[in-house]
């Protein structure tokens, strides 16, 4: 089996075993999206869902968040961590977002990293989730699970979304990744992976697995 077949044969059983392939950020407007994912670094989805319901509320339009004194997005984003720089990242952006793209969330990933706080991962769920094209967000998850799988052997974020670009169908990308986190939570956990029930047991290299 080439590497490309058994990325398809992996993909095929998590599409099974998890039908709901969805962003686990709560968000109804692309730019709500690009400030749900700044919070999230070094802090849970579920934090990240709460806080923004909070910053949402008083600042309930782009344009709003853009006139926002940084002070006062950091006293309402601090329970994520990292409130200042956060703060200053997600100000910042929404300002760029105005001025340079009239008010609207790019759809091309060179353009989104020009975005004040806006990476590669970042871009990638931008471009899948909301406009539906081909990505690959490489997260904590998807890095651990493909190299244990076997269809990746790097833990460099660029390098993996490289590899798997190479393995896994362009209209797969975006899903097969909201699952690996699904799975990594589940069954393939960092500490203890379930390997003996796991449905991926015969596609499965088990790199790194004692």
């Amino acid at each position: 089996m080439t590497k490309k077949e058994r990325a398809a044969a992996i993909i095929a059983a998590l599409e099974e075993e998890y039908p709901l392939a969805e962003c686990t950020l709560d968000y109804d407007e692309a730019w709500k999206l690009l400030v749900s994912v700044r919070l999230a670094a070094q802090c849970t989805d579920a934090r990240v869902n709460v806080v923004v319901k909070e910053l949402y509320a008083k600042y309930p339009s782009l344009e709003a968040l853009a006139a926002a004194d940084v002070s006062d997005i950091e006293e309402i984003v601090r329970p994520c961590g990292l409130g200042p720089s956060k703060a200053r990242d997600i100000s910042a952006c929404m300002k760029m977002l105005i001025s340079d793209y009239g008010g609207r969330v790019p759809d091309e990933i060179d353009e989104l990293l020009k975005l004040p706080g806006v990476g590669r991962k970042s871009a990638n769920l931008v471009v899948g989730d909301v406009y539906g094209k081909p990505a690959i967000v490489c997260d904590t998850h998807c890095i651990r699970l493909t190299r244990r799988f076997g269809l990746t052997d790097t833990d460099k974020p660029d390098k993996c979304e490289k590899q798997l670009r190479a393995v896994v169908a362009p209209d797969k990308g975006s899903d097969f990744c909201h699952r690996l986190v699904l799975h990594g939570r589940a069954v393939c956990t960092a500490r203890s992976p379930k390997c003996g029930i796991c449905l991926l047991n015969g596609l499965c290299l088990k790199k790194g697995v004692d």
